[in-house]
């Protein structure tokens, strides 16, 4: 189809309004996934567990957003409005059962019914929701965005990152007004609204006027075929670099509250978590953009790795987190480091499509990208829980007080030495991912020719 074909016929065959639009109402609803910590607390104490029993609910989310996105990318390829649908139906679903079974533990204080009944609606129904409505407008987006499309998944996907500073006042304002039950009640309202949002992007989403897909060698097949028609090594690395740099952000991000209480921001985390949430999102549309200027995508990663080992290596090799309190430099050096984790992080994610249709071709990308995310999947079982461990089994607590806004003092407890030791950690697993960029992930036949062309001028 002619760019001027899609220029004309107004909102029909514009591609904002058809890829742009719904793709950012659908990642900007499920990615208040992210909002989890704003309140898990309030769940556990809700209904009588503690917070780490629920923690799972979470864990179990990110679970089964990167295994339905393998398995279900097959239907989001042949059909975009199916999966689109099941999205929106499921995470609403999800998320309006996940509130009554938190009103049932409210009743029922210490149900273990309840507790499951949160595991399977937040994790296993929205954890659909979640992988099927984040594959189904990407291809879209780059079937509309032909010569940016790295600037157009980054789009979306920041949406998905931005969905946590744009929800959390939300949601925590509504947690202080609605009274007793609030938590369960959140939960039904925004059900509601997510699914007005997500049934109208659904219902925007198209692919251009008059595409088809081409019936390439590729297509016919299939997507192992797809894979295996390069060395299998070149794509066991993108999934490897792609898996650690989730583990190793995670890892970082779900400490960073605590953190920053360490280096004596407490009264500023609220604040800091909004920034570092901004960044996140801001490196998914950034990075991907700044991508599509460069021959071979996978520059991109190399960056992403050499900025988080360099940052973290100055915070071990400074003892930042344990001395940074009350020392100007090395807070800031820290807030460096969890910013650019972050950046790093949001720019992994929004790379990813774009990187592997480079190597591979559409013919399949949505499948593609759905097997891919299964590094997602594993990632979110093992980033947290490996950070949990270090800070549980390494360095000692303390407390530290904090001031209050109404003047009262807060004791903290906290683990500085935890904190620094999973930072060793993290810079092994940044280390082994960028020899993984260098090594197993070649560079794309495009990157290839204008590498002939530069060295025959």
């Amino acid at each position: 189809m002619s760019k001027s074909e899609k220029k004309s016929g107004g909102w029909r065959t514009n591609k904002w309004f058809r890829a742009a639009i719904p793709a950012l109402l659908l990642h900007c609803s499920i990615g208040t996934v992210y909002c989890w910590s704003i309140f898990s607390q309030e769940i556990a104490d809700y209904i009588g567990f503690s917070k780490g029993a629920t923690e799972w609910a979470f864990s179990f989310a990110i679970f089964f957003l990167g295994m339905s996105a393998a398995f279900l990318g097959n239907v989001v390829e042949k059909d975009i409005h199916k999966s689109s649908l099941i999205a929106a139906i499921c995470f609403a679903l999800g998320m309006a059962g996940t509130g009554f079974f938190i009103y049932y533990g409210g009743v029922h204080q210490g149900s273990m019914l309840a507790l499951i009944g949160i595991y399977v609606c937040y994790g296993f129904i929205m954890g659909i929701g979640l992988g099927t409505g984040y594959l189904s407008p990407v291809k879209t987006l780059m079937l509309w965005f032909e010569d940016r499309k790295g600037l157009a998944t980054g789009l979306a996907v920041a949406g998905f990152g931005a969905a946590k500073a744009i929800a959390s006042p939300i949601m925590q304002a509504m947690l202080d007004n609605l009274g007793e039950g609030g938590i369960y009640k959140m939960f039904m309202i925004l059900a509601c609204v997510y699914f007005v949002m997500m049934f109208v992007g659904h219902l925007l989403l198209k692919k251009p006027e008059g595409w088809h897909e081409p019936q390439t060698k590729e297509k016919s097949q299939g997507v192992m075929a797809v894979i295996k028609s390069k060395p299998i090594a070149n794509y066991i690395g993108i999934w490897l670099m792609f898996y650690i740099n989730i583990t190793c952000g995670l890892a970082l991000i779900s400490q960073e509250k605590m953190i920053v209480k360490c280096i004596g921001l407490a009264s500023a985390v609220g604040i800091i978590s909004t920034v570092s949430a901004v960044f996140n999102a801001g490196g998914r549309l950034g990075f991907s953009a700044w991508a599509d200027t460069m021959k071979d995508r996978n520059t991109i990663y190399k960056l992403i790795f050499i900025l988080s080992i360099a940052f973290t290596a100055i915070i071990l090799l400074t003892s930042g987190i344990e001395k940074g309190e009350g020392n100007m430099v090395l807070t800031a050096l820290v807030l460096c480091l969890i910013f650019v984790v972050n950046a790093g992080y949001g720019g992994g994610f929004s790379n990813v499509p774009t990187l592997l249709s480079d190597h591979y071709g559409m013919s399949n990308i949505s499948a593609i990208h759905g097997i891919t995310l299964s590094a997602w999947a594993f990632a979110g079982l093992t980033g947290n829980q490996m950070a949990t461990w270090i800070v549980n089994n390494f360095g000692e607590v303390k407390e530290i007080s904090h001031e209050l806004a109404d003047g009262t003092v807060e004791i903290l407890t906290v683990n500085p030495t935890g904190y620094q030791h999973v930072l060793y950690a993290t810079i092994v697993l940044y280390i082994i991912a960028l020899i993984v960029c260098l090594v197993m992930v070649k560079p794309t036949d495009k990157a290839l020719e204008a590498k002939k062309q530069k060295a025959g001028n």
